[in-house]
């Protein structure tokens, strides 16, 4: 079978904007009826249902963010939802940026902190969470310094991929460079992990205790951007955003990198890329990157029923941007 992503780019004239004043929507999840759950700032999530109705549903609602707030309010400050993952009974799992905390919460606001510190110590800064088919909650936290800023400048190489299974919580894999997004594959052997500082995607085996068993580079060790949201398609491809770069790429699984969407602001991602260099970046030269369709691209995410239909979020976005791709994303565990 050929590649389906091979020759193909989305038509930007075939983008469609999905929902409307959404506040950081950093993080998608989306069901086959076609409803949709995005992140926000306002303490929460925002329900959108098939025939485009909103509902904001909020742990405990917060003014949120304005339109003028900086890019440091949108990285720093307050409560941010950031990753998203259902659980088996369909509440919502939620990786708190601003809180440092994995938290969950039922479809009417009901909310529970689940773990903010291990071994009586802060956890770090939350990032994502993500569920496998027995149960058990994968997180990552980008850095365990204090501003997590200070990592994107040091390359620190602090960040991990942490487990919950049951009432246990421990680390599973440690040492990344900005630890970012998870995906298992389709068989749930290897766990890929985003680490945006370095921009690569690594991956790691583990065996039945959910000790590392092999860890290894996954596609080249420069991406040539900063890795932030990716997602597998069913051909195997690796469909991965770069934030600041405001692009989306693939992976192909021969490890050839295609361009699928370019929307980048070259003259401010260079700037950046000297600061990065030289340790020196700020909220503001991230900022300045922003694009104009998913403002600091983050995640990805399949859906529609029959999977074909890709919604990317962003961190300065007041809606999502939305196209048909040509081939189907792979199901995650609570796709049923």
């Amino acid at each position: 079978m050929t590649n389906p992503l091979i020759g193909w780019q989305v038509d930007p004239s075939a983008i469609e904007m999905v929902g409307h004043d959404l506040q950081r929507p950093e993080c998608i999840l989306a069901e086959p009826d076609g409803s949709l759950w995005t992140a926000d700032a306002r303490g929460g999530v925002m329900h959108i249902a098939p025939n485009g109705e909103q509902t904001l549903i909020a742990q405990q609602p917060t003014a949120g963010l304005t339109e003028a707030a900086s890019a440091a309010d949108r990285m720093l400050g307050g409560t941010l939802p950031n990753g998203l993952a259902f659980d088996s009974d369909g509440n919502i799992v939620i990786a708190n940026f601003g809180t440092n905390a994995i938290e969950r919460m039922s479809r009417d606001g009901k909310s529970e902190l689940l773990f903010d510190s291990m071994d009586g110590k802060p956890l770090g800064k939350m990032n994502f969470c993500l569920l496998d088919r027995q149960g058990r909650i994968w997180f990552t936290v980008t850095t365990r310094q204090e501003p997590w800023t200070i990592s994107i400048n040091e390359k620190t190489a602090d960040g991990y991929v942490g487990v919950i299974d049951g009432d246990r919580i421990r680390i599973a894999a440690d040492g990344f460079v900005g630890t970012n997004e998870i995906r298992f594959d389709a068989d749930e052997e290897w766990l890929y992990v985003v680490e945006t500082n370095a921009k690569r995607i690594s991956r790691v085996r583990f065996d039945e205790q959910l000790n590392e068993l092999e860890r290894e580079i996954y596609g080249p060790a420069d991406l040539g951007g900063y890795p932030d949201g990716f997602a597998f398609d069913s051909y195997g491809n690796l469909w991965i955003t770069l934030i600041l770069n405001e692009r989306l790429i693939a992976l192909t699984p021969e490890g050839e990198v295609l361009t699928l969407l370019d929307d980048g602001n070259p003259q401010a991602l260079a700037i950046y890329n000297q600061h990065f260099d030289e340790g020196t970046t700020t909220p503001d030269l991230m900022g300045a990157c922003k694009g104009r369709l998913a403002p600091m691209m983050a995640s990805i995410t399949f859906g529609g029923p029959d999977l074909c239909t890709v919604y990317i979020g962003s961190l300065a976005g007041s809606s999502l941007p939305s196209f048909r791709s040509p081939v189907a994303g792979l199901p995650m565990a609570h796709w049923r």
